[in-house]
């Protein structure tokens, strides 16, 4: 018989054995497969906390009969990983990626798209939008005269996450005007409009057409075949062990056209194969080689 972990027990109407060790090591096995996500053993009581609707709506008794489905279930495993993965994200988080892309990148980006080439944005793991926003508004700048030109050329941001449900709210665009707060107000002026009879705004029309919103597990099969000219990939390896890390890396390194740049989060450096094509270029920014 499994030893039950003891802080499940602790908890108000919760039946003692429904949640053990061995359930534990069986969830983190599952969402280190198929997420790269690390449950270190102090995380046991998340797990619980998480899951625990989903095993009470499935029907499932305990935990152990929950895990045999969604062995066996790929919808059910997959509304499991969604519910162990954090979303929560704002608008200008590290403004200094922002101030970078707009100072250093976004020049050439407005000079190529004039003279008709394309320009190709990923946030990898954009959660419910607010870094895609921040992002396209970034590029469109505060001129909204300008930014409707910018947004005629052939400028596209994919917004991908294992999250379907964050994926949602971020397709939306509504969000509450506290919320935009940290984005320049010159930006929300000009790409953010007040909905009537609410304390909630809307991210522009222009804005929303630049987007392209897909779920996708970083971890499986990229069905992109073209090749970006910046990938933001922020505080989503936080989850992964170090050799996910670099393998993820390494893809996104090969995903750049040649000068493109990689935006990572603040605890994130990029270690291993990537070095040989990505230079650092400033706090968690890095280049891939024109080579």
């Amino acid at each position: 018989m499994s030893t039950a972990i003891a802080a499940p027990e602790t908890l108000p109407g919760i039946s003692p054995g429904i949640y053990s060790a061995q359930d534990f090591a069986a969830v983190s096995e599952i969402a280190h497969r198929e997420a790269g996500i690390v449950l270190a053993e102090g995380k046991a009581m998340l797990v619980y906390s998480r899951l625990a609707p989903l095993v009470r709506d499935s029907g499932c008794a305990t935990f152990g009969s929950y895990i045999l489905r969604i062995r066996e279930d790929a919808a059910e495993r997959n509304r499991a990983i969604m519910a162990l993965t954090t979303n929560h994200t704002f608008f200008y988080r590290e403004a200094h990626h922002f101030a970078h892309f707009a100072e250093t990148v976004r020049p050439g980006m407005i000079a190529r798209l004039a003279r008709g080439e394309k320009a190709r944005l990923w946030s990898a793991g954009s959660s419910s939008g607010e870094e895609t926003w921040s992002l396209l508004m970034t590029l469109l700048g505060p001129d909204r005269a300008a930014g409707e030109r910018i947004a005629h050329g052939d400028v596209r941001l994919l917004g991908s996450d294992i999250a379907a449900h964050a994926l949602r709210k971020a397709e939306a665009a509504r969000y509450r005007a506290e919320d935009l707060k940290p984005v320049p107000e010159a930006l929300t002026r000009a790409w953010a409009a007040p909905l009537p009879g609410s304390d909630d705004m809307e991210i522009a029309p222009t804005v929303r057409a630049m987007a392209r919103f897909r779920t996708l597990n970083l971890l499986g099969q990229w069905p992109m075949q073209g090749k970006f000219d910046v990938i933001f990939c922020r505080n989503v390896m936080i989850y992964f062990d170090n050799p996910t890390k670099e393998r993820l890396v390494a893809r996104f390194a090969d995903a750049l056209v040649p000068g493109g740049w990689l935006y990572v989060g603040h605890s994130e450096r990029v270690t291993g194969q990537a070095l040989q094509t990505l230079t650092s270029a400033g706090p968690t920014i890095y280049r891939r080689s024109e080579a």
